[in-house]
């Protein structure tokens, strides 16, 4: 009798003892495997750098990179990476407040130019009524 009949004979006779069967399931789900290839990192990394300015990626990657080496501890270039980024926002948000005021000034300017087109336009009208009556 070999060792495969034996173990077979043997889950017979505790099943016929017990009446119980143990069965074990396994789940085996499908997990996609993400694959790339030279032309998706390519796009990856222009869609990347069409959104984060060059200058940005230089100066954090340098920072990066000197934290690697060991130049500078990760505290010190955590703080200097977020001072930057702080102080970068701010300014953006001045400038865009600054150009929000300009538009503002501009349509001011441009509805005021327009109503002293109309108004010349009318002094005109005005005039060669006048002139067509006397």
């Amino acid at each position: 009798m070999s060792t495969a009949e034996r173990s077979t004979t043997a889950e017979e006779r505790q099943s016929e003892k017990d009446g119980q069967f143990l069965h074990m399931h396994t789940a085996h789900p499908a997990v996609p495997v993400p694959y790339f290839t030279p032309g998706d990192l390519k796009a990856n990394a222009q869609s990347m750098t069409s959104r984060v300015p060059v200058r940005d990626v230089i100066f954090y990657g340098g920072l990066g990179a000197l934290t690697v080496a060991g130049a500078l501890e990760w505290p010190v270039a955590l703080a200097v990476g977020g001072a930057a980024m702080v102080l970068r926002g701010r300014a953006k948000g001045e400038a865009k407040e600054e150009a929000k005021g300009r538009r503002k000034e501009e349509a001011k300017a441009e509805q005021q130019e327009e109503a002293r087109g109309e108004a010349k336009e009318e002094a005109k009208g005005r005039r060669k009524a006048t002139q067509y009556k006397t």
